[in-house]
């Protein structure tokens, strides 16, 4: 920054000699600095204090103008301690040649070369920065620019302008230095603004380098999963009285092992029944068993607390040797115990051990559902808790059922096999024979599937119906039957019969459906005018008149033939009429219809009528 101001203070004060530095008293200190630097006077003027700046614009010669030949140029920037420098290029437009070997700026890092550059941003030859910003490694960096005496495009290359900014440096990511000295921090390293700091983990204190952290007697806390302990100056003697205490508190969940390095010496006194710990030992603490004391000089090995709290107190006298202890502490997950099989389900996954904080999951198989206290559950998923137990009971799997099937009018159905309406259950749907057949003549069977509900086993039937069957009466006369001189008809031999009466006077028609009687046209017109539907009463399955009529059916509607034209009573043609009923009616050995001609059958005189 230094030679930075000087040359520029030079360029732009177009200062011809020294001599107009000397005796120009308009110019300041800076006039100053200039001549201390090229002539060593001016020793006794005062200078103010200089800081490092945070940023600035370093800009080549004469910019935004073409820059002048033969320049040798140098730029020495420097931020403060724990920063480096960013420079950043608005422009660089300097003569392009192979290897930038006539014009060129090398930005340095000391004697480390980061970066030669010449050409401008859309030059084939040269070496462009582009806009990737250079990123000094530490905080300084250095800036030398150069050109020649034979620049062809002189009045057009305009040299550069860059910016530079001070970043804060993070020294706790930088890799370790390579003379072997370790990281920075041993265990914890904090970045700061221009700076860093080490700290150390529960129960360790830092050494006075400041960077490495040593076993603190005072005792502490250790909630890590695993760790290093050791007494105060092991493997040597201390050199006073030790109390210390050390807990490991780790996760509920987590069961803690100490393991003892063989290098274990505490002082006793010996016994016939073990090492004696009079004055010198560690004790070792958990919450549910006897607490131990260990001494002497065998390692105890590898113990396994059963416990996620552990307290080891170390005690010793000032008299003694003992040497003390190392141990490396670890931890694993609580056990829990196999949960077991669940009829028609499949738990998942299936492990050898099941540890705190595994999952497992139960599905049923297909036709079957969870249920978990009398209720049913979606999904079910346990957990290994930290007390070694199933945070739930497994459910159980039950079968499906599709409930009821849809009944069947005039119709019923029969299970063939399986029972109360369970999955893969199969029922058959059949009609009130002789009276009614299943639409098609088909066997429809229905079965209880795993989404619960009822499928037909034939992709053609959505939904059985039962349809009537005519002309089947269940009786038949035997006898020559005749009009008149025939004989009275039995019962249930003709049940497509019907009596009509209407305001009084009767007339005679048939059953052709559930809905439909069929009569003649003048039966329903009286006056030439159609009769109301309120005055015609409809008897059905009785074969004497004579017989008390009850339990009329009611016309819901009356429809004559188009073309029926009968004033005078002398043209019947197209006598025919149908009366809709208000109810539908069932069909049984006494109510029938009769069978309709096919489509397209043709009338025979003197056969069909």
């Amino acid at each position: 920054m230094f030679h930075l101001n000087v040359r520029h203070l030079l360029l732009q004060q177009r200062i011809s000699s020294l001599t107009d530095i000397a005796f120009n008293p308009e110019m300041g200190w800076t006039s100053c600095i200039i001549l201390l630097l090229y002539v060593s006077v001016c020793e006794s003027w005062p200078l103010p204090d200089t800081e490092p700046l945070m940023h600035g614009v370093v800009q080549s010669p004469q910019y935004p103008q073409p820059y002048p030949p033969n320049l040798q140029e140098q730029w020495d920037l420097s931020v403060p301690e724990g920063y480096q420098i960013r420079l950043t290029f608005t422009h660089l437009d300097i003569e392009a040649s192979a290897g930038c070997y006539y014009d060129a700026l090398t930005v340095l890092y000391d004697t480390k070369i980061l970066g030669k550059f010449c050409g401008h941003e859309n030059s084939a030859d040269g070496n462009h920065p582009g806009n990737q910003p250079i990123l000094s490694p530490g905080n300084r960096l250095t800036l030398m620019f150069q050109s020649d005496d034979n620049n062809p495009e002189r009045h057009q290359n305009v040299g550069f302008s860059a910016q530079y900014q001070a970043i804060d440096m993070d020294e706790c990511s930088a890799p370790e230095p390579e003379d072997g000295s370790g990281p920075l921090c041993s265990q914890i390293c904090l970045n700061t603004l221009g700076s860093y700091l080490c700290s150390c983990h529960h129960g360790y204190e830092l050494r006075p380098d400041q960077r490495s952290c040593v076993l603190s007697c005072g005792g502490g806390i250790f909630d890590e999963t695993e760790g290093h302990l050791f007494s105060p100056g092991y493997p040597n003697p201390p050199h006073h009285a030790v109390s210390c205490q050390y807990i490991i508190f780790v996760e509920s969940g987590f069961t803690v092992v100490l393991n003892f390095t063989d290098n274990f010496h505490i002082e006793s006194m010996d016994t016939e029944q073990g090492p004696n710990c009079l004055h010198h030992w560690l004790q070792v603490t958990t919450s549910d068993r006897e607490p131990m004391k260990l001494c002497g000089g065998k390692s105890p090995g590898l113990i396994d607390t059963n416990s996620n709290t552990v307290r080891l107190d170390y005690q010793t006298d000032d008299e003694g040797l003992s040497k003390g202890w190392s141990l490396d502490y670890s931890t694993y997950r609580v056990k829990c115990p196999l949960p077991g099989n669940v009829a028609k389900g499949r738990v998942t996954p299936t492990l050898t051990e099941y540890f705190y904080r595994d999952y497992i999951y139960v599905r049923c198989d297909q036709g079957y559902k969870l249920m978990m206290d009398g209720q049913e559950v979606e999904g079910f998923t346990t957990m290994c808790q930290s007390n070694g137990q199933w945070h739930l009971p497994l459910p159980e799997c039950h079968i499906i059922d599709c409930g009821e099937p849809e009944p069947l009018l005039n119709g019923g159905l029969t299970f063939l096999s399986g029972f109360q309406n369970q999955y893969r259950s199969v029922v058959q749907y059949h009609c009130n024979a002789p009276f009614y057949s299943l639409l098609g003549g088909i066997n429809v069977v229905f079965t209880c599937e795993a989404d619960r509900k009822w499928r037909s086993n034939s992709d053609i039937v959505v939904s059985p119906t039962c349809i009537p069957v005519c002309g089947q009466p269940t009786k038949l006369i035997s006898a020559y039957q005749r009009i008149i001189g025939g004989s009275d008809a039995p019962d249930d031999t003709i049940p497509w019969q019907v009596l009509l009466n209407i305001d009084g006077a009767r007339g005679g028609g048939m059953v052709i459906g559930d809905s439909w009687i069929m009569t003649a046209a003048h039966n329903v017109m009286s006056k030439g005018n159609q009769v109301s539907k309120e005055t015609v009463r409809m008897y059905m399955g009785i074969t004497d008149v004579k017989t008390q009529l009850v339990s009329p059916v009611y016309a819901a509607s009356i429809h004559i033939h188009p073309e029926y034209n009968n004033p005078n009573n002398v043209d019947f043609n197209h006598d025919i009429a149908l009366i809709k009923m208000q109810d539908v009616i069932t069909f049984n050995s006494s109510i029938m219809p009769i069978c309709l001609p096919a489509d397209g059958a043709t009338y025979v005189t003197g056969v069909m009528g």
